[in-house]
């Protein structure tokens, strides 16, 4: 780690190798290389003065780039691509004077981004079928343990915990159905020319427009793609990175709804994330176990929402075929966004897997507020045994004033159950009370909906995922 200049943290600390990787100089020279070769094996095939010795020693020199030499060369020349070209040239002396022929340096930087975008998508996607993986296993273990349900942080109608799991399970698949379908639509730039209009490559095959159009077609099944975008200007639509980014933003969503989720809930004590042995909450509270890793999540989820606008704009202030004011936003905003969601899922992926559900505190939040829901229940059986209902609401209301008084001015516990057991109007015990307001009873189909979820939903949808390896994701801090 270089200690006297700046790095990104997301790639010092949140990011993975993989995605790392896929962002570094090495894998854009390599596909380079790789687009390189595929221009001039396809032009040798359509009729053009490109010989297969040139393409096979173009080949030959694939990976093992001279980057000395393309470095040196860009301090002369003060471009990128025809440094490398020179760089590769050096090495392939028969193949140098047909290197990038009739291209431009968005034949090999367009076509490379769209690649690595594309890559990285599919990382994502992996990522995310892992994290739904973790979910389901902790969403059936607890899908019958009654829990407060809240809204508006008030509690409300009881849940399960495992049913609240499958809230977060089903914000993920809508994820994977964007992340999906924008896979099914990728394409790349082709090899377009300078304006979008093939003139060079119209002039080097002698007029004949079929052969321009197979010469997209050929370099995209020679990279792995069905197809190239039908029209563009120099470049790929902007828009393309604006929709990575919109589906990146929403995953990131996703996840800071269940950071935030943990958060609270490591409040009431009844959930908290995994707290490894040595780990220190708090420098200067040491019985502190602080939530850190779902508000990282959320830290990042944040910056990776905002960063999502940079693509939006640079689209919408596109000129006509080219502008290059796109170029230093989406070198930055394009990778961050996919290095920070690398590192929200790893984070995700590991404080799910590690969860830790205090069910004892659980029931008694649960038990202090139930028997104010319960009322209904009561106050009904006791009215199947002819007592009068105007009278059992009223005496329910001051009953439930009064428990309440209790638990808020003084801090004492829940009385109610108590209060209506010893009020003859409703001839109940207090053990009878204690089996209408059973937990499990104030569930409706919450257990029900989980397993149905889990078998109809989740089990179809991570078979159809089954080669994605199951991976413990490396957390740095």
């Amino acid at each position: 780690m270089a200690r006297n200049s700046y790095e990104s943290p997301l790639s010092a600390r949140y990011a993975g190798k993989e995605m790392k990787y896929l962002f570094s100089p090495d894998m854009k020279f390599r596909t380079w290389r790789r687009l390189w070769i595929a221009l001039a094996e396809t032009e040798m095939e359509l009729g053009l003065p490109v010989t297969k010795e040139q393409v096979e020693e173009l080949k030959a020199h694939a990976e093992d780039i001279n980057y000395e030499v393309a470095e040196a060369r860009e301090k002369v020349v003060r471009h990128d691509v025809m440094s490398h070209v020179y760089a590769y040239g050096q090495q392939c002396p028969k193949a140098a004077g047909i290197i990038h022929l009739g291209a431009t340096s968005c034949y090999v930087g367009d076509n490379t981004d769209v690649i690595v975008m594309t890559e990285a998508m599919k990382l994502i996607r992996d990522k995310l079928v892992g994290v739904i993986r973790v979910l389901q296993k902790f969403a059936e273990e607890y899908k019958s343990l009654p829990t407060l349900a809240f809204t508006h942080f008030q509690p409300a109608q009881p849940t399960t915990v495992g049913k609240r799991a499958t809230l977060w399970m089903q914000d993920l698949l809508m994820d994977l159905e964007d992340v999906e379908y924008q896979l099914s639509k990728a394409k790349l730039l082709g090899c377009k020319g300078t304006t979008g209009t093939q003139a060079s490559f119209l002039e080097l095959f002698e007029g004949d427009h079929e052969k321009c159009r197979e010469l997209d077609q050929r370099i995209a099944e020679k990279m792995g793609y069905e197809a190239c975008f039908p029209v563009s200007g120099q470049t790929y639509s902007r828009k393309l990175d604006s929709q990575m980014l919109g589906i990146l933003s929403g995953i990131a969503q996703s996840a800071a709804k269940f950071s935030n989720d943990i958060r609270l809930l490591q409040h009431l004590k009844e959930v908290e994330e995994p707290f490894e042995k040595n780990q220190i909450g708090s420098s200067a509270m040491a019985y502190k176990r602080n939530p850190m890793r779902s508000e990282r999540i959320a830290s990042l989820a944040r910056y990776v929402i905002a960063d999502a606008v940079n693509p939006a704009m640079t689209e919408a202030a596109q000129w006509f075929e080219r502008t290059l004011d796109d170029s230093a936003n989406k070198r930055i905003s394009v990778p961050e966004a996919f290095l920070a969601v690398d590192g929200i899922l790893n984070l995700y992926a590991n404080v799910a897997d590690g969860l830790v559900v205090y069910p004892k505190v659980i029931e008694q939040h649960m038990l202090r507020e139930l028997p104010f829901m319960a009322t209904e229940n009561i106050m009904m059986d006791a009215a199947k045994r002819g007592a009068d209902r105007q009278e059992l609401h009223e005496r329910i209301r001051v009953h439930s004033m009064a428990a309440a008084r209790v638990v808020k001015e003084e801090g004492g516990e829940n009385d109610l159950l108590s209060r209506i057991a010893a009020d003859p109007i409703f001839g109940v015990t207090l053990t009878e009370l204690g089996e209408i307001v059973k937990p499990e009873k104030y569930v409706g189909r919450a257990p029900r909906q989980t397993e149905e979820f889990l078998e109809e939903v989740i089990k179809p949808t991570l078979q159809k995922y089954s080669f994605v390896k199951e991976e413990t994701p490396e957390i740095n801090v």
